[in-house]
C-alpha cells in the first residue's frame, strides 16, 4: 500500500484495513462500544488529599496460609494434635519458626528472610475475612467486590476515579493474569467503558521473559504510513464529531487510536529490561533459578509505577497447598520472598514507596486444622494480608484471628473494607465514587466497606 492508494481510502476501507495491528487493539479492547462511551483519561483530582499515587497489588493465586507466613499462633503449637471441634481434624503447628523483625518487633515466618528486613515498612492485615472458600468465587470478589455479578475491577475503578498519570500508556495494567479462576473479569470493566480495563501483559502460564501486549504491532505498514493512515481516520472522526458535537462516543474513539498509536513505542521500551544495571537484575534476582520469574514480574511493576501506571497487578501461583506444605509453601517462599523485598527497597531509594501503596495477599487463606498430615484447606473466616507505603503505618498488626488462627475475631476486614481503605488512601471516598448504569448508581463496595483508619499513618 502506497500514500496515493492511502489518500484515495474511503472511511469504510480505513476502517476495515485498521483492524489489523494496533488498530484491532483498539477496537478488541479500547474502543468497543463501551470504550465508545468513555470519557477523557486526563489525569483528575481526588476527593481530598491522597497518601498514594498508585497501587502495586501482589496477588499470591490460591491462598496463602497465614498460619505459616504473618499470623504468629503459638497456641496452635501448643495444642498440636488436638481435635478443633470439626469433625475429627487435628490442629496442625506451623512447621516454620517465626521471628520479631525490625523495631517494631514484628513476628514474621522465617519463609520470608529477605521480607523481614523491611517489617517496620509493613502493616500486617491479620483480621481478614472473606465469604466463600472457593477459589473462583473468591477470587473474583477480591478482584470486584462481588462473586454473584459482573462488576468493574478494582483497577478500573481506579483508573475511572483518577484517570491516568500519562497518556501514553494504559492506566491499569495486569502482568500475567490468571486465565482460569475468573479469568478476564478479573481485570475487567464490566459496564464501565472498555478504557478503565486492564491491559494484560502475558498469563500466568507463560514465562514473562517473553510476554508482550498481543496485537500490538501492525505488520501491514511502516510506522509513517501508519501515522499518515491514523490522521486520515482521525480527520473523519474529527468531521464527524463537528456534525454531532454531543456524542461523545465519537471522542472516546479519537482517543482510543491515539493511545493505542503511542503504546506501540512506550510499551516495548517498558518491557525491555536490558537498560536495568546488573545491580538491579541481581537486587530482583532476575536470571536466578528460583526467582526470575517474579523478580522480573517486581522489576516491571516498578518500571511501570514510575512510567504513571495508576494501577498495577502481579501475580504468583499457586498457593492452594492441601498437601506438601512444607516443600510446596517453601518453593513459593523462595520465589517470591527476595523480589517483593527488592521492590520495596527499589521504591524506597527513589523516593516512590511513599506514595505508591504496595498490597499482598490472596483470596483466602489456610485452615489450622488437616485432614492430610502436610496439608491445608481452604479458610476464608480468617487470613491476613499486608500493606507497604502509600500512607500505611508500618511496623503494626492491624487485626487477629483466634489462638488458632481459625477465624477473624478482631479488627476484621473483609474486601469491601480491604477496597475502601485503598481507595481512601488514593484519596477517593469510596461511598463518593459511583458510576451510574441502567439508572442505578454502582460502587465497587455496593452499600458496605469501612475505612481501616487506625493503619493510616
Amino acid at each position: 500500500m502506497n500514500e496515493s492508494i492511502l489518500s484515495n481510502y474511503s472511511r469504510r476501507d480505513a476502517l476495515k484495513t485498521i483492524s489489523t495491528g494496533f488498530g484491532y487493539l483498539a477496537f478488541a479492547g479500547l474502543a468497543t462500544e463501551q470504550a465508545l462511551a468513555a470519557s477523557s483519561t486526563a489525569p483528575r483530582g481526588p476527593h481530598f488529599p491522597a497518601r498514594a499515587k498508585r497501587v502495586i497489588f501482589a496477588c499470591m493465586r490460591g491462598g496463602p496460609s497465614h498460619v505459616d507466613t504473618f499470623d504468629h499462633k503459638p497456641n496452635l503449637l501448643r495444642d498440636e494434635g488436638k481435635t478443633a471441634g470439626f469433625g475429627n481434624r487435628k490442629l496442625l503447628g506451623s512447621p516454620f519458626k517465626f521471628k520479631k523483625h525490625g523495631k517494631s518487633g514484628l513476628p514474621i515466618s522465617e519463609l520470608f528472610p529477605h521480607l523481614s528486613k523491611h517489617a517496620d515498612k509493613l502493616c500486617l492485615l491479620n483480621g481478614m475475612n472473606a465469604d466463600v472458600p472457593v477459589h473462583p468465587q473468591c477470587f473474583v470478589q477480591l478482584h470486584t467486590g462481588s462473586f454473584q455479578f459482573v462488576r468493574p475491577s478494582v483497577g478500573a475503578w481506579v483508573s475511572y476515579g483518577l484517570g491516568a498519570e500519562t497518556q501514553d500508556l494504559p492506566g491499569f495494567v495486569t502482568i500475567k493474569p490468571p486465565t482460569r479462576v475468573g479469568g478476564a473479569q478479573n481485570y475487567g470493566s464490566a459496564f464501565m467503558p472498555a478504557v478503565y480495563q486492564g491491559t494484560a501483559v502475558g498469563n500466568l502460564n507463560d514465562d514473562v521473559s517473553n510476554a508482550t501486549i498481543g496485537n500490538l504491532g501492525n505488520k501491514s505498514l511502516a510506522a509513517g504510513l501508519q501515522r499518515k493512515q491514523i490522521d486520515l481516520i482521525q480527520s473523519m472522526n474529527q468531521n464527524l464529531r463537528k456534525e454531532k458535537p454531543s456524542d461523545q462516543r465519537i471522542d472516546g474513539v479519537i482517543k482510543s487510536y491515539e493511545l493505542a498509536y503511542r503504546m506501540q513505542s512506550s510499551v516495548p521500551e517498558l518491557l525491555d529490561l536490558s537498560d536495568e544495571p546488573q545491580s538491579m537484575l541481581d537486587l530482583y534476582g532476575v536470571n536466578a533459578a528460583k526467582t526470575n520469574d517474579f523478580g522480573r514480574q517486581c522489576l516491571l511493576a516498578r518500571r511501570m509505577a514510575e512510567a504513571g501506571v495508576r494501577y498495577i497487578e502481579i501475580t504468583h501461583s499457586s498457593w492452594d497447598q492441601h498437601n506438601g506444605l512444607r516443600g510446596r509453601l517453601q518453593s513459593n517462599c523462595e520465589a517470591t520472598d527476595q523480589p517483593l523485598a527488592a521492590l520495596l527497597t527499589d521504591l524506597a531509594q527513589r523516593g516512590m514507596l511513599e506514595d505508591t501503596l504496595v498490597v499482598w495477599g490472596g483470596e483466602f487463606g489456610r485452615t489450622p486444622h488437616v485432614k492430610r498430615p502436610d496439608g491445608r484447606d481452604h479458610n476464608s473466616t480468617g487470613f491476613s494480608f499486608w500493606m507497604a507505603g502509600g500512607g500505611v503505618q508500618g511496623g503494626m498488626r492491624h487485626g487477629a484471628t483466634d489462638e488458632h488462627g481459625i477465624a477473624a475475631v478482631d479488627g476484621k476486614m473483609n474486601f469491601h473494607d480491604l477496597h475502601a481503605t485503598m481507595l481512601h488512601l488514593l484519596g477517593l471516598d469510596h461511598t463518593r465514587l459511583t458510576y451510574n448504569y441502567a439508572g442505578r448508581d454502582f460502587r465497587l463496595t455496593d452499600v458496605f466497606g469501612k475505612v481501616a483508619h487506625k493503619i493510616i499513618a
